[in-house]
């Protein structure tokens, strides 16, 4: 990607977008633009009988390309943060288009009448990014983004009360570094409520968090990765925690949690995870969003933990990851191309607001 050849790594991984130029901003937006319209292939449902069709442009006129729902909704989420960030967008125009024959009332509650009858659908994943894209749309100041956050209140107030309902209610979280991460849905839950000033969600998230993970200590961290994961488990939890506990409190559950992260074997962690370019199985991509989504999380810690004797190695294992995996996320492969975007727009942009906002 010769958009990212002339800038160094720190400057990359600062999380902050004046460096930007307007040929990243075209390679961007090239994978989303083109994978939000690509109903086929798509990731089916269970078919019922052979009478049961499926054509998700019909049960999810917004949200029906991109291989899945909730890729695609990250997807418009990349799409929508992007006209917020970067003025005079070299693709404004193409993007604004998409999502106005996307941004519908009619369409956003079918896609609300959806979830109501299908009341796990992308949980907790899908639910995770549609807070994320609502937040986006919650900071953007232009009346187009006030015409549809408006549009999607319907969706909006469905999946905030099946995150309160079918979610935080839960008994125990899903250590997981797939789509079932229980950790990353609540820290983009937690981010949308101190976006919209929701107290109540905020309160109902901070809670669960401390349920689910204050007492976690000595995590194995050399078991990972497992699978094709595209989350850390261990540091996805700890960026959660980040934004829930303050600083001090935040330092001292850290080291109980991962005591020797520096240390053979634990430093395992601390390395980007091999790609397999050549591959033919499209997971292997899954390993370049684990190394986004690694990086992200290893800076926002180390940002986090401050003087922490730990906080230095994590900052240059993020670099490394970025050096890694990041001219890698901009593939042709289908497998990677309809997902991969958002995840590096994400970690490039992770300081320009709702991001970990503050409390």
């Amino acid at each position: 990607m010769n958009a990212l050849q002339n800038n160094d790594v720190p400057t990359i991984l600062s999380g902050h977008a004046n460096w930007i130029t307007p040929e990243l901003c075209t390679a961007l937006s090239e994978y989303p633009l083109d994978s939000v319209g690509t109903e086929y292939p798509h990731f089916a449902r269970v078919v019922e009988s052979s009478d049961d069709s499926i054509q998700p442009s019909e049960d999810h006129p917004v949200f029906y390309g991109c291989f899945d729902w909730h890729s695609a909704v990250h997807n418009h989420w990349c799409l929508v943060r992007q006209l917020r960030l970067f003025d005079d967008h070299p693709e404004e125009s193409a993007i604004v288009s998409t999502l106005e024959e996307r941004f519908t009332a009619e369409k956003i509650e079918q896609e609300a009448a959806y979830l109501a009858d299908n009341e796990s659908f992308e949980k907790p994943y899908g639910w995770a990014w549609l807070l994320r894209l609502v937040s986006e749309l919650s900071l953007w100041d232009a009346d187009r983004a006030e015409k549809w956050r408006e549009m999607f209140g319907p969706l909006e107030q469905r999946v905030v009360e099946l995150f309160e309902r079918e979610f935080l209610t839960q008994d125990r979280p899903f250590r997981v570094g797939t789509h079932d991460n229980s950790a990353f849905a609540l820290s983009f839950a937690l981010d949308y409520a101190r976006v919209v000033d929701d107290d109540a969600l905020e309160t109902a998230v901070v809670e669960t968090s401390r349920r689910f993970f204050l007492g976690d200590k000595a995590y194995p961290v050399e078991y990972e990765p497992l699978g094709w994961d595209f989350l850390s488990p261990a540091l996805t939890e700890a960026d959660l925690m980040r934004r829930v506990l303050e600083r001090a409190e935040f330092q001292q559950w850290f080291d109980g949690f991962v005591p020797a992260i520096t240390e053979s074997p634990y430093d395992s962690i601390l390395e980007p995870v091999d790609v397999k370019t050549d591959s033919d199985d499209g997971l292997e991509l899954h390993f370049v969003g684990l190394n986004l989504s690694k990086a992200w999380s290893m800076a926002g810690i180390a940002s986090t933990l401050g003087d922490h004797a730990v906080a230095e190695p994590l900052e240059k294992s993020a670099q490394r990851h970025v050096e890694h995996s990041l001219q890698l996320a901009f593939t042709e492969d289908y497998a990677g191309a309809h997902w991969l975007t958002s995840f590096v727009l994400y970690l490039l942009t992770r300081n320009e607001g709702g991001i970990a906002p503050e409390p």
